[in-house]
């Protein structure tokens, strides 16, 4: 099958349809037009320069390349962890908890899929490299920073009734274990939806864009279901990760809430 090429045109009317939707904004007073402009336009450069990079490393084909891409990646998405939340642990701790996290489930999941079940040749061939732990980072990202966000918005409406807990005798982990399975939840929840919804209400983007570029179908099914499941584990052990040291974070030696090694609240 051919694949159809897209010219700067083509892609001109397609963002024409995002300035509309701008003016509509504009006009409805939503105070979201300058946002999505600005989102629209991001996107168009950082995909047009993702795209020199990725060709440029396709060409090298060396592993110290697709290593330093990787992390470049990887401290990225620990940077995004940190801007998606509320109230962050200070002292760069939302960053170290986030990246870590994602450096051991992402990271992992990617290098057992490569080796073990794709087995491309290298293993670490950037075709199959970086897309799968692009998209493994991006929704570990995600999972990791709604359970971040909602244990410690938890932990700040919660405050009394924790501490009183502590006082009646629990350990940290039982006074703050509701919140914290609640917290693991809620990272779980996007990817859940995603993979009971996918074939029935959406087409993944993985296999829409196989298809549109010319593989078969069913050969596009299975590395869709391939994916979601690498992300599904990715993003459950990554959030697992994270609220389980950010909630000992949340107390010191003495078993105590403390909620002074949060962030003042951001605008």
């Amino acid at each position: 099958m051919n694949v159809i090429a897209l010219s700067w045109w083509q892609l001109a009317l397609a963002a024409a349809l995002v300035i509309a939707l701008a003016a509509c904004t504009f006009i409805a007073r939503l105070g979201v037009s300058r946002s999505l402009l600005v989102a629209a336009a991001r996107t168009a450069i950082q995909l047009a320069l993702i795209g020199v990079v990725l060709e440029a490393l396709f060409a090298a084909d060396r592993l110290l390349w697709v290593a330093l891409m990787g992390l470049a990646m990887l401290l990225l998405a620990g940077r995004e962890v940190v801007a998606r939340q509320q109230h962050r642990l200070r002292g760069g701790w939302s960053f170290a908890i986030g990246t870590l996290s994602m450096f051991i489930s992402a990271f992992s999941v990617t290098v057992l899929t490569l080796v073990a079940v794709i087995g491309p040749d290298p293993w670490y061939a950037p075709q199959y490299s970086i897309p799968l732990l692009g998209m493994l980072l991006g929704n570990t990202m995600t999972g990791v920073a709604l359970g971040l966000d909602r244990l410690t918005e938890s932990a700040r409406r919660s405050r009394n009734m924790i501490e009183n807990r502590l006082m009646l005798g629990e350990t940290w982990a039982e006074a703050v274990g509701d919140y914290r399975r609640d917290a693991m939840r809620a990272g779980l929840t996007p990817i859940i939806n995603a993979m009971a919804a996918a074939g029935i209400v959406s087409l993944p983007g993985m296999m829409t864009g196989q298809i549109l570029a010319g593989s078969p179908p069913a050969l596009a099914v299975k590395y869709q279901i391939l994916i979601m499941f690498t992300i599904a584990a990715g993003t459950g052990f990554g959030t697992f990760a994270a609220v389980s040291v950010c909630a000992r974070r949340l107390f010191d030696g003495r078993e105590r809430l403390r909620l002074d090694r949060l962030a003042p609240t951001r605008q």
